[in-house]
């Protein structure tokens, strides 16, 4: 399928691996020009160098936390204006609630929900000007069902969810469609990190570890970032315009709902 978005400009955050690479990797199989960040140059360099060489497309890195007000403005200053946002940070660690404190809160909520909204505060502005955009954001489907260990997570990142449910058909009369991307379990350092809490909880192996989580998923296994990508590359493309502040699960059926 034709996407219609080739050479358009991305800004894809937290994109050297994971679930980020595979939105950068999928938008300029698209052919979309990118500007991708993560905190660590090294590997964000290798990623885009490998971008440029398998699918010839201009790619822009910029190395800085896009949490911090600095590497953000870092970040917006490379990116100029973009027509295309997937905004991403990794989740907060796992825990009780007892464990968590105000800054613990503070600390995920700067992460996982007022980070998205400034970054798209800074760049909408310019997409209405254009008269089309696309913002997808990595958010969790524990938005849709809320994961017990993760709750620092699940209060971020739904308020992310609320903001955009209204944000977003604010903007959808100027051609800024704005959805979430709801992951369950993919196969990135965020699952190896949360297998590795599990094994070391429970005392178990690694292997019986993740043996036990994908047993819980109808799919029986984790989703890969390739997948993911694609699936953001679609509700970036010219044929997600009628699909306005929609939370879409990718989750192998882990999450247990009928609507």
């Amino acid at each position: 399928m034709d996407l219609g978005i080739a050479g358009k400009r991305a800004l894809v955050c937290a994109s050297s691996k994971g679930l980020g690479l595979g939105c950068a990797e999928a938008l300029a199989e698209a052919g979309v020009e990118l500007v991708m960040n993560a905190r660590g140059a090294e590997a964000l360099e290798a990623a885009a160098q490998d971008i440029r060489d398998r699918f010839g497309v201009a790619v822009t890195t910029v190395a800085a936390d896009i949490v911090s007000e600095d590497g953000r403005a870092k970040v917006l200053e490379a990116a100029g204006a973009v027509d295309i946002l997937v905004t991403n940070a990794g989740g907060p660690p796992p825990g009780m609630w007892s464990d968590w404190s105000r800054e613990d809160f503070l600390g995920a909520l700067d992460s996982n929900m007022l980070t998205p909204i400034a970054l798209m505060s800074e760049l909408m502005p310019k997409m209405i000007e254009a008269g089309w955009g696309r913002v997808v954001n990595i958010t969790s489907q524990s938005v849709k069902a809320p994961i017990p260990v993760l709750g620092l997570s699940n209060a971020a990142r739904t308020g992310l969810t609320g903001y955009v449910a209204g944000t977003a058909r604010q903007v959808a009369e100027h051609g800024v469609i704005v959805n979430n991307l709801l992951p369950g379990i993919h196969d990135t350092d965020r699952a190896l990190s949360l297998d590795t809490g599990v094994s070391k909880a429970q005392g178990i192996p690694m292997a019986q570890a993740r043996a036990n989580r994908e047993a819980s998923i109808p799919a029986r296994r984790y989703g890969t970032r390739q997948e993911f990508g694609q699936m953001c590359a679609f509700m970036c493309s010219q044929h997600a315009g009628f699909m306005v502040g929609q939370n879409i699960l990718l989750d192998g059926g882990a999450t247990v709902a009928t609507i």
